[in-house]
C-alpha cells in the first residue's frame, strides 16, 4: 500500500500552522510599523525584540519537562485560543486608548511567553502527525510554509496597515488565532498523562532535567550537531546589520538591492523544496550531504561581499536551494532520533541553545564590525563557523550517522533504547 503525507492530522496541522502565519506575520507588520512611527525610535524597536527573547531562554527549561508527562494536543490549542484573547484586547484598548510603549512591551513579553509554550508543544508533537516513512517530506512542508505565507502577506500586509489599521489587524489576528485553535482540536492523536502515578513536585522536575542531560551527555553526536547549529545560526543573526550596513554605505550597492536578497533565497528554498519534495536521497549518503552542503554554505557567505552583485544574488539563491533540503533533512531525522518522552526536554535544551548563542553572536559581530571592512568581518566569521563545524560535526561523524540514517531505518527512540 502506498503512502501518502496528506492524512487527516497531517493536513490540520498544516492548516492551523498556515493560519497562525497568515495572522503573526500580518500583526507583526502592523505592530513594528506602529512601535517605530509612534516613538521614532530604533533602539525602541530593538528593545521590543530583545523582550521577545527573554521568554525563549526561560520557559523551555520551566516547562519541558511537564511537556514531556502532559499530553501536548491541549497545550497546542489552549495556546491559540489564549492569543487570541491577547490580540483582542489589544485590539480593543487601542481602539479605546492610545499607544502605550510599556504596554506593548507588556504584551510583547506576555506573548512571547505563551508562543514559547505553544512552540514547545508543537515540535514535540509535529513528529507523531507525520505517516511512518514521510518525515523528510513534512518538514520539508514545515519549512517552505512560513517563507512562502511571507512572501505573499507582506505587501497584503502593507495594504492592510494603511486600510484596515493596527486595532483591526489585531481583530483579524485574534479570528485566525481561534480558526487554528478549533482546527488543531479536530487532530486525532492518542496520548495520555506520564505521570505514572506522582504528583507533580520540583524534585521530579529536577529529576526530569537530569535524565535529559544524561541523555545529550550520552548522545554526543547530537550534542555536536546542536553546537554547531548554534554557531552558524548564531553568527547568522550577526550578518543582518552589517549587511543593512554595507548596502546602505558602500558605493554601487542600495537598500533595494539588499531586499533583492530575500527574493533569491526564496526562490531558492522553493527550488530546493520542491525538490527535496519529489527526491529521496539515499540514506546513506545524508550525512556526507548534509556535511557538504554545511562546509558550502560556510564557504558562500565567506565570498558574499567580494562578488559582483549578480553573483550576490545567484550566491543567496544557492543558499535558500542548498539549506531548505540540509535542514529538512537535518530536522526530520534528529526528532525521529529523540525519544518521544524526551522530546520536549531536548528540544527545549536547542531553543535555549540557539537563543543564547544568537544574543551572544550578534553583539560579538556586530562589535567586530565596529572594528574590521564589512566583507572581512563577514569572512572571518563564516570562517570561524567552518572551523567549528570540522570541530563538532565531522569529529563525531560516526555517531551523526546513525542518526541521519534513523528516520530512514522506520526506528525511533523507543526502539533503538530497547
Amino acid at each position: 500500500m502506498k503512502r501518502r503525507l496528506w492524512t487527516r492530522n497531517f493536513t490540520l496541522v498544516t492548516a492551523a500552522s498556515a493560519l497562525g502565519a497568515i495572522g503573526g506575520i500580518t500583526a507583526n507588520f502592523a505592530l513594528s510599523f506602529l512601535v517605530f512611527n509612534e516613538t521614532g525610535s530604533t533602539f525602541a524597536s530593538a528593545l521590543t525584540v530583545a523582550m521577545s527573547v527573554i521568554p525563549g531562554l526561560l520557559i523551555p527549561l520551566l516547562a519541558a519537562p511537564l511537556m514531556d508527562r502532559l499530553p501536548r494536543k491541549p497545550v497546542l490549542v489552549m495556546g491559540d485560543v489564549v492569543n487570541a484573547a491577547l490580540y483582542a484586547a489589544a485590539g480593543v484598548y487601542l481602539h479605546i486608548n492610545e499607544f502605550s510603549y510599556i504596554g506593548y512591551l507588556l504584551f510583547s513579553l506576555v506573548l512571547s511567553t505563551m508562543g514559547a509554550f505553544d512552540e514547545l508543544a508543537y515540535s514535540s508533537m509535529y513528529p507523531k502527525l507525520i505517516p511512518e516513512g514521510m518525515e523528510e517530506k513534512g518538514y520539508t512542508v514545515s519549512g517552505m510554509l512560513y517563507p512562502v505565507l511571507k512572501v505573499i502577506m507582506t505587501p497584503v500586509a502593507a495594504i492592510l496597515y494603511k486600510t484596515l489599521g493596527v486595532a483591526n489587524i489585531l481583530f483579524v489576528q485574534s479570528a485566525l488565532s481561534l480558526l487554528a485553535a478549533f482546527t488543531e482540536s479536530r487532530i486525532r492523536i492518542s496520548e495520555t498523562s506520564r505521570f505514572e502515578g506522582q504528583r507533580p513536585s520540583v524534585k521530579m522536575w529536577f529529576n526530569d532535567v537530569k535524565d535529559a542531560v544524561s541523555y545529550l551527555k550520552r548522545e554526543k553526536g547530537l550534542m555536536a550537531l546542536f553546537l554547531y547549529m548554534a554557531t552558524t545560526n548564531g553568527v547568522a543573526c550577526g550578518y543582518n546589520p552589517l549587511l543593512v550596513a554595507f548596502f546602505s554605505t558602500t558605493a554601487g550597492f542600495t537598500m533595494k538591492m539588499y531586499s533583492f536578497f530575500t527574493v533569491a533565497e526564496f526562490a531558492g528554498r522553493t527550488l530546493g523544496g520542491t525538490l527535496n519534495y519529489n527526491v529521496k536521497i539515499p540514506s546513506k549518503k545524508k550525512f556526507g550531504f548534509a556535511f557538504a552542503v554545511y562546509q558550502l554554505y560556510e564557504a558562500m557567505d565567506m565570498c558574499l561581499l567580494w562578488l559582483p552583485y549578480p553573483l550576490m544574488l545567484i550566491n543567496r539563491g544557492i543558499a535558500g536551494f542548498l539549506g531548505i533540503q540540509s535542514a529538512t533533512m537535518r530536522e526530520a531525522a534528529v526528532q525521529k532520533y529523540i525519544p518521544d518522552e524526551m522530546r520536549a526536554r531536548i528540544n527545549a535544551f536547542q531553543t535555549m541553545m540557539y537563543t543564547a548563542f544568537a544574543a551572544a553572536f550578534s553583539l560579538i559581530v556586530g562589535a567586530l564590525g565596529e572594528l574590521l571592512p564589512y566583507a572581512t568581518c563577514i569572512t572571518v566569521c563564516a570562517g570561524f563557523a567552518m572551523l567549528v563545524c570540522w570541530c563538532t560535526v565531522w569529529a563525531r561523524r560516526d555517531s551523526l550517522r546513525k542518526v541521519y540514517e534513523c528516520a530512514a531505518n522506520g526506528k525511533d527512540g523507543e526502539e533503538r533504547e530497547a
